[in-house]
């Protein structure tokens, strides 16, 4: 197996469950330089997983791993994150910006601190990372920013039930738009990344409890999220892609794998025509 991402160095913000973790892990297949940044030093009553647990999990695939607790709301947090990157791996290769907060709710029912926890660690976190790796990132051989964001898909239909929460994910796709065309001269390729289906972590137990039959694992996304990060630099920027869309660009075309429940079609996500 080509091990396309030995000895890179890739920070991941939320890495401490989930989608994020899964990324982690499998960049560790190949031997990376992980950094799991995430708010999680203890275990939470009903979610699984620290920075920590995923540190012994990323180094027992045969990544080297660096757990640093992060507010990503907090720049000074970020500055002194990244440093310790720069410190132990002694430069920065890939950005994912993972981390992120929901609450399916509409306007009249959404409480001014969730709405502020959304835009807070979607916009300004993602915002605030690329910001500062940008620097260090310009260093790297094939650098790569790549956020958990949807298509810049704006139908009212998509607003109708949760127009905060949706506004904040299509914030974060704007800014890919926007460093995609700002780093372009500097090499640094910028895409987004979303799951063409709901996906089984703990995310989706809070958002829609229930639902984990009719999702696909959080593998989809890594092995999605691989492909992209793994493109030579300046091969691919600026897009939008759906974890099914570069997986069959990749020659992936049995998904099965990838069910919760086998045999069952998976539910369509948010932001994804039928």
């Amino acid at each position: 197996m080509n091990k396309l991402l030995k000895n890179k160095t890739i920070f991941i913000s939320g890495a401490s469950r989930g989608i994020g973790r899964s990324i982690a892990l499998r960049a560790a297949m190949d031997g990376a330089n992980i950094v799991i940044a995430a708010k999680t030093a203890e275990p939470h009553p009903a979610l699984p997983g620290t920075v920590y647990t995923v540190a012994k999990e990323v180094e027992a695939m045969g990544g080297k791993a660096l757990p640093i607790i992060v507010d990503v709301r907090n720049e000074q947090s970020i500055e002194d994150a990244v440093n310790k990157t720069i410190e132990e791996f002694g430069g920065l290769d890939i950005l994912i910006n993972n981390a992120s907060a929901i609450s399916l709710t509409k306007t009249e029912n959404t409480p001014s601190k969730r709405f502020d926890l959304m835009f807070d660690i979607n916009v300004r976190g993602s915002y605030l990372c690329s910001k500062v790796c940008i620097p260090h990132l310009k260093k790297s051989q094939n650098p790569h920013i790549l956020s958990l964001s949807p298509p810049l898909n704006l139908q009212a239909k998509w607003f109708a039930e949760h127009t905060p929460y949706t506004m904040s994910k299509f914030a974060m796709s704007m800014l890919i738009m926007g460093l995609a065309e700002e780093l372009k001269d500097a090499g640094i390729s910028a895409n987004a990344l979303w799951p063409k289906t709901i996906i089984a972590t703990s995310a989706l137990k809070i958002a829609k409890p229930g639902f984990d039959e009719l999702a696909r694992t959080p593998e989809i996304m890594s092995d999605a999220a691989y492909e992209i990060i793994t493109s030579p630099r300046g091969n691919i920027t600026g897009r939008f892609y759906l974890d099914e869309e570069i997986l069959r660009e990749r020659g992936v075309s049995d998904f099965s794998a990838y069910l919760v429940t086998p045999g069952i079609e998976p539910m369509i996500d948010l932001f994804v025509e039928p």
